[in-house]
C-alpha cells in the first residue's frame, strides 16, 4: 500500500543522491548504481514510481531492505544535524 508522505528533507536527499548516481555512472571513480537505488529507496514516500520500482526490491532481498532502511535513518538523522547547525533566520537578518 502506497501512503504518500511528503517531506522536503526526504525530496532533496532522494533527489540528491539521483543526481550523484548519474555523475557516478558517467565518472569512472564513483559507483552510481549504489546512490541510484539508495536515491530510489529514499524517494519511494514520495512517488509512486519509486514505490513501484522499490516493491520487487523488497520481496528478493527482505534483509538488504532493512539495511537501506537504517542507512535512511542515519542519512536523514545527518541532515537534521546539519540543517540545525544553520544560523537560525532571525540570527542572519540581523
Amino acid at each position: 500500500m502506497f501512503i504518500r508522505r511528503r517531506s522536503l528533507k526526504r525530496r532533496i536527499a532522494g533527489i540528491g543522491l539521483l543526481h550523484l548516481g548519474v555523475a557516478g555512472v558517467i565518472l569512472p571513480f564513483l559507483h552510481g548504481s549504489i546512490f541510484v537505488v539508495l536515491g530510489v529507496y529514499i524517494l519511494r514516500d514520495q512517488y509512486m514510481w519509486a514505490h513501484r520500482a522499490v516493491g520487487p526490491l523488497e520481496r528478493r532481498f527482505p534483509r538488504m531492505m532493512g539495511k537501506m532502511e537504517s542507512m535512511e535513518a542515519k542519512s536523514m538523522a545527518w541532515i537534521d544535524r546539519q540543517a540545525s547547525r544553520l544560523p537560525s533566520r532571525s540570527a542572519r537578518n540581523r
